[in-house]
C-alpha cells in the first residue's frame, strides 16, 4: 500500500517551522491578510501579536508559503 501525495504528511524541522512561522509573522505585520478565521474575541486575547496569528496558521496547515529542500541531482 502506498500513499498518494496528497494523503502524506510533510514533516518540517524545527529550523522550517522557525523559518515559516518567522516569514509569515514578518507577511502579516506588513499587512498581508490572514488565511483563517478569527473572531474579534480571538485576536483581542492574543493581542493582535503577528507570531501568535502566524502560528495558528501553522498549527492549522494554512501557511500559503512552501518550502524546497535540495536534491542529490540539484546544483546550488
Amino acid at each position: 500500500m502506498s500513499k498518494k501525495k496528497s494523503e502524506e504528511t510533510i514533516v518540517f524541522t524545527k529550523y522550517e517551522k522557525a523559518r515559516l512561522i518567522g516569514s509569515r509573522a514578518l507577511q502579516l505585520s506588513m499587512g498581508a491578510p490572514m488565511t483563517i478565521k478569527l473572531s474579534k474575541k480571538q485576536l483581542e486575547e492574543i493581542r493582535y501579536n503577528p507570531i501568535e496569528i502566524a502560528k495558528l496558521e501553522y498549527d492549522s496547515g494554512d501557511i500559503p508559503i512552501t518550502v524546497r529542500r535540495p536534491t542529490k541531482n540539484e546544483e546550488k
